[in-house]
């Protein structure tokens, strides 16, 4: 166990800078001992697996502006988180009265710049992007930014909050590189210290960019782990992708490869398939995902099928908080920057928050606080 003296300490250092936005530098393996970090990692990965907590997030908020006219781009509707998100953006409009004009993009780059040009010609009242990012969004943005239209988004950005250098006034998202963090130390954990890891994440995106970064970064101050490939596939591929890639990795790493970790769910609706194909038994290499928290994620979790865990969004309330952010801002008031704390799902934990419906849906009461602050019955 000699490789992980300092692990922790290294783990802790990368996390705050994380939130510092500033890079991580991996520290010297040389005075904690293993144990006190297996501990220590325990903890952390304890903590995100425990039931939703109380609501912590606002209380109070400008009533409700009527008849509003809000269009949703989506990245792509084939992703599950996606769709989950613009499921509870639907929910909650219906309660605070609102039209929805849903536009895909397939996550299509050349469709991108022309669905956002299709929901401006609807002429929304406010725009919700959902996926995608908001940097390389920003010509198709700056129209809406020019008529006044306000816009939120959904994991368009690496943080949650107001994304700088565009017009998107706030990011909803769960913290990216606090779920990558908890998702590589489960890995350890689960491990015992000496997972043999591979992670599949997409350039494409800033937010993946930084959950494969941060996942990296935790399993390198694992000296007796081995990160043995970052590997790049693009989300909308995956289907077609990951099938040969999940053969190449095993025919390259064989027995050394024992965790997956991935940004998104996805990968592994095509990945675990093919494992079973050549005959790997379910503990030969364990998944676990930094987001979204998919059906068919909780699926395999809940009939022990590869995958051990995700770090699951809560979708739902996630689109009701969209809802919420742009009521504020169509009312004159500022966005909450509001974060929902990480919540990873296992076996243990899965019956509960939603888990029986196959999603992660906290018990606290979050429907009946956004009526309240919007005075809706």
């Amino acid at each position: 166990m000699r490789g992980l003296l300092l692990a922790w300490e290294c783990v802790c250092m990368l996390s705050v800078a994380a939130a510092q936005g500033l890079p991580a530098a991996p520290v010297p393996m040389t005075t904690v001992a293993a144990k006190d970090y297996l501990a220590e990692a325990t903890r952390v990965v304890n903590a995100a697996a425990q039931p939703a907590a109380p609501w912590n997030g606002p209380r109070t908020g400008p009533r409700a502006e009527l008849r509003k006219r809000v269009a949703i781009v989506a990245e792509d509707l084939r992703n599950g988180g996606i769709v989950g998100v613009t499921d509870g953006v639907l929910e909650a409009a219906k309660v605070i009265g609102w039209s929805v004009k849903i536009f895909d993009a397939g996550g299509t780059p050349d469709l991108r710049m022309k669905t956002l040009a299709k929901a401006l010609a609807s002429r929304p009242d406010g725009l919700i992007i959902v996926g995608g990012d908001a940097r390389a969004l920003l010509p198709g943005l700056r129209p809406f930014a020019e008529r006044s239209i306000p816009i939120v988004g959904w994991h368009v950005a690496v943080q949650a909050g107001p994304v700088p250098g565009t017009p998107v006034a706030m990011n909803v998202a769960t913290d990216p590189r606090e779920a990558a963090r908890v998702t590589a130390l489960a890995a350890i954990v689960q491990s015992g210290g000496h997972a043999g890891v591979v992670i599949f994440t997409d350039s494409n995106f800033r937010i993946a960019q930084g959950k494969s970064d941060e996942m990296a970064a935790v399993v390198r101050t694992c000296h007796d782990c081995t990160l043995l490939e970052v590997r790049d596939a693009a989300i909308s591929r995956s289907k077609e992708l990951m099938p040969g890639t999940t053969r190449d990795l095993l025919a390259r790493y064989g027995k050394r490869w024992t965790y997956a970790l991935a940004i998104n769910d996805i990968y592994f609706d095509y990945a675990a398939p093919v494992l079973t194909q050549a005959g790997m038994p379910n503990a030969a290499v364990a998944m676990l995902s930094a987001g979204d928290g998919s059906e068919s994620a909780f699926l395999r979790i809940r009939t022990g099928t590869f995958q051990t865990g995700t770090v699951a969004e809560p979708l739902n309330l996630h689109g009701w908080q969209l809802v919420d952010e742009m009521n504020r801002l169509l009312a004159g008031a500022r966005v909450t920057g509001y974060v929902v704390p990480v919540h990873l799902v296992t076996a243990e934990n899965i019956a509960a928050d939603g888990g029986d419906r196959l999603l992660y849906d906290p018990d606290n009461g979050y429907r009946d606080i956004y009526r309240r602050i919007w005075q809706r019955p």
